[in-house]
């Protein structure tokens, strides 16, 4: 049983709407079908249309707010996380367009780190979501880079 990809990840924020116009306006994805769980939340695609997802969404948002049994049901009890990303560090996706990521970010009013792997080719823009998740995104160095002056990191994204 060879794991092919990973298939989604979930975020589970106590402000969904931020979180949306995140992952939604920041990062480029767009909403999709989700079933109709009995928690609020919202699936994240990064294709054109959902077939060309058939992972069912790159990420899955959970909105903790009055979501009462129903998580609990579906996800099992989870002691309140609140903020961060527990254990795990970070998310890292490959992607191209660094300079328009960056226009996201500043007219998100978004803090990030720029950073350049020269041996393995890579430019790197961090970064926190809403719900303090740290987001690596990765380039290709080969992209055009202007010089732009790096904002404070802040501790959680405004968004």
């Amino acid at each position: 049983m060879p794991i092919r990809k990973l298939g989604h990840y979930s975020v589970r924020t106590s402000d969904l709407a931020a979180s949306r116009r995140f992952y939604v306006d920041v990062l480029g994805l767009r909403e999709g079908y989700r079933p109709p769980l009995d928690f609020p939340g919202a699936w994240l695609y990064q294709g054109a249309d959902d077939a060309d997802d058939a992972d069912h969404g790159v990420v899955h948002l959970i909105g903790t707010e009055g979501a009462g049994q129903g998580l609990t049901a579906y996800l099992g009890a989870r002691a309140d996380s609140g903020q961060g990303s527990g254990a795990l560090d970070h998310l890292a996706f490959l992607a191209t367009g660094a300079e328009e990521l960056v226009g996201r970010l500043a007219r998100a009013g978004i803090a990030y780190r720029d950073r350049t792997l020269p041996d393995l080719g890579l430019r790197q823009l961090f970064f926190v979501d809403p719900s303090g998740l740290t987001i690596e995104m990765n380039f290709p160095a080969s992209e055009p880079h202007h010089a732009h002056p790096e904002p404070a990191l802040q501790k959680v994204a405004n968004t």
